[in-house]
């Protein structure tokens, strides 16, 4: 085998590694689009991921490349990526993935990514061949997009609760039980829309890095976005249902009128970061949404002591991923010589 075939071999595995990771973006992050939806009945599991997954795929027609821009160009200087580091940035979000889903932990996907790509480049070149600007407003938003969560699903909850305070509470139900499939249906089109671009944007960092596309290519190759979307929504059909039931139940009870809340809030959270062009956690979005919700009929209908668990794990979620991508960079340089 030549070293262009070679070359090519590594460049063809490394984009099935980011394929997988996508899927199971989908996978971990399905609980997030179907929990409240689930957990109020309005929809039954099989029903719900089926239709989280077909408005994961539909965001492609939705929303600009703004994310995926940011990811590819504007996380690492372009010189500096290899095939090294993409993966020990896609092992080391994977890995992160893969053990926040067997505790049933709902972390971030999103900043396991970047978590992945700071690593493998620290564990490369040191800190300066990082973008600050790119890497700050990915941090900051670890903070702000739970309290934008937060504060349009409580606002919007009191809001609701002022317009129907003379409404029976089985009409309440009755309405919200359908107004909640355009809740869903709305935040399941931001999360493929800012989540699938993530994938799109390593890939095209790898693309670049390696001459298989130009770095003054405006936009990906055609192939990537489609696979990249498609990939997403096959992993939300499967569903990370392990964490479900912490997302639907565990953080404050739903009632169909909260559910509707907590995701229209979140979806204003993703549709407002993705125009934005700023890689969000759908996780910490829909999370803070929630207990937004649950908070505004009393502060006691939050179980603070779940909540807390999954702060913590949002806080170790890039740095663990880091030292796991700084390793498999290294893992890499003898594998992939």
């Amino acid at each position: 085998m030549t070293n262009v075939q070679a070359a090519f071999w590594v460049v063809a595995l490394l984009v099935m590694l980011a394929i997988l990771f996508d899927f199971m973006n989908g996978f971990h992050d399905a609980a997030n689009s179907i929990a409240t939806v689930v957990s109020t009945g309005v929809l039954k599991p099989q029903q719900a991921v089926v239709f989280a997954a077909f408005f994961n795929v539909v965001a492609i027609g939705v929303f600009q490349l703004k994310v995926a821009a940011t990811v590819g160009k504007g996380i690492v200087e372009p010189g500096v990526v290899d095939h090294h580091i993409v993966f020990g940035a896609l092992v080391g979000a994977i890995t992160w993935n893969v053990v926040t889903w067997w505790y049933g932990i709902p972390s971030s996907s999103s900043h396991a990514l970047i978590g992945g790509i700071v690593g493998a480049v620290i564990a490369k070149t040191g800190p300066g061949a990082l973008i600050f600007g790119g890497v700050g407003k990915t941090v900051a938003f670890i903070f702000l997009s739970p309290l934008l969560g937060f504060l349009f699903g409580s606002l919007l909850m009191l809001i609701v609760a002022h317009l129907f305070r003379r409404a029976s509470p089985l009409r309440v139900d009755n309405w919200f039980r359908r107004m909640q499939l355009v809740s869903a249906g709305l935040y399941s089109l931001g999360h493929g829309g800012n989540d699938a671009q993530k994938t799109i944007g390593i890939i095209w960092m790898l693309l670049v890095a390696t001459g298989y596309a130009a770095a003054s290519d405006k936009l990906p190759p055609a192939w990537v976005i489609w696979a990249c979307y498609l990939a997403i929504g096959f992993g939300t059909m499967f569903g990370g249902w392990r964490i479900v039931k912490t997302m639907g139940q565990r953080i404050t009870k739903l009632k169909p009128v909260g559910g509707f809340c907590a995701e229209t809030g979140g979806a204003i959270t993703l549709f407002l970061a993705t125009g934005l062009g700023i890689p969000v956690s759908t996780t910490h979005t829909i999370t803070g949404a929630i207990v937004g919700v649950g908070s505004a009929r009393r502060a006691s209908a939050v179980r603070w002591g779940v909540a807390g668990n999954i702060v913590w794990a949002w806080i170790f979620t890039i740095p663990a991923s880091a030292i796991v991508a700084a390793a498999a960079y290294w893992v890499s340089l003898a594998l992939f010589p």
